[in-house]
């Protein structure tokens, strides 16, 4: 019987909003459990051989990519379309 493999994770962004983003992104593929004051977040992967532990954080990480990408683009874009009278 092999020994499974366990990766604990706990992730918090710059901004609360951000946090929950990113964890209600994961939260289809993964249990997501928030801190009790919620700033941050953790899930855990477990599995019976590292090379799929590693396949599966692999996968998780570029989702959190992903949207946090996606986060930073909408910011910029917010950021640059002020239009300033001078």
């Amino acid at each position: 019987m092999s020994t499974p493999w366990t990766l604990t994770l706990s992730v918090q962004s710059h901004s609360s909003a951000d946090t929950k983003a990113l964890g209600d992104a994961l939260s289809t593929d993964e249990q997501v459990v928030w801190s009790t004051n919620n700033e941050c977040f953790t899930f855990q992967l477990n599995e019976n051989k590292a090379k799929d532990l590693r396949a599966m954080w692999n996968t998780r990480m570029r989702g959190i990519m992903a949207v946090d990408s996606l986060l930073s683009s909408l910011v910029d874009k917010y950021e640059g379309s002020s239009t300033k009278t001078e």
